[in-house]
């Protein structure tokens, strides 16, 4: 039961997200995190160990680790590109029209 006066995060993110600075960058971050769980689930879905990919993409599991973690900044193409080499898989980049709502 909710105590009168505190706020939930739901509402506490909704009101942080009006400030525009704010959205953007919970955007960006949302943006990593959802690429890095896409990234880490291909992986689980192929049936390869952090090792395994990072063998087939010529790097160390460490890296991998980065990629997946959500905090990683340095994706290009071609890192995804190696990604999707390594998993028989192809990329595949669309244009979205931009959305100013967050669903929560």
């Amino acid at each position: 039961m909710r105590q009168e006066g505190v706020r939930t995060f739901k509402a506490r993110l909704r009101e942080e997200l009006k400030d525009p600075e704010f959205r953007r960058q919970y955007e960006e971050e949302r943006q990593a995190l959802q690429l890095a769980i896409k990234i880490a689930a291909l992986r689980e879905e192929k049936g390869l160990s952090q090792q395994e990919l990072a063998k087939r993409m010529g790097t160390s599991q460490q890296a991998i680790s980065r990629i997946e973690s959500g905090q990683y900044e340095g994706f290009t193409l071609k890192t995804l590109e190696k990604i999707a080499e390594a998993t028989g898989m192809k990329v595949k980049i669309d244009f979205v029209a931009a959305s100013c709502e967050v669903r929560l």
